[in-house]
């Protein structure tokens, strides 16, 4: 029988069963090895108000800490809110991982 991906859409290699985990959109059952895996790092407090937390705090070059998240997405969701893409046929075997950007200043 012919197979659409080398790995078979997991990260499993050699174990038997994974532990599960809740999609964070929709809240689907999906194995931990399956699952799109997103990093979040954001500040805490929206970009309008820190000037006023700054100038209303009363530490001097107070560093506002910021939100850690780690997102899991099943596939359905990773393709419609445009996490992974769809790839064609020829570009399943491509193994490169995408270009990283730069981070924002």
């Amino acid at each position: 029988m012919t197979i659409k991906r080398r790995n078979h859409g997991r990260n499993k290699k050699g174990r038997g069963h994974c532990s599960s985990i809740r999609c964070s959109n929709c809240a689907k059952m999906c194995p931990k090895d399956k699952a799109c895996k997103r990093f979040i790092v954001r500040n805490m407090v929206e970009s309008a108000a820190v000037r006023d937390i700054t100038e209303a705090s009363a530490i001097q070059n107070y560093q506002l800490p910021k939100l850690y998240l780690k997102i899991h997405y099943c596939v359905a969701c990773a393709i419609h809110s445009r996490q992974v893409r769809v790839r064609s046929v020829t570009l399943r075997k491509v193994r490169t991982p995408p270009r990283r950007f730069p981070p924002r200043r």
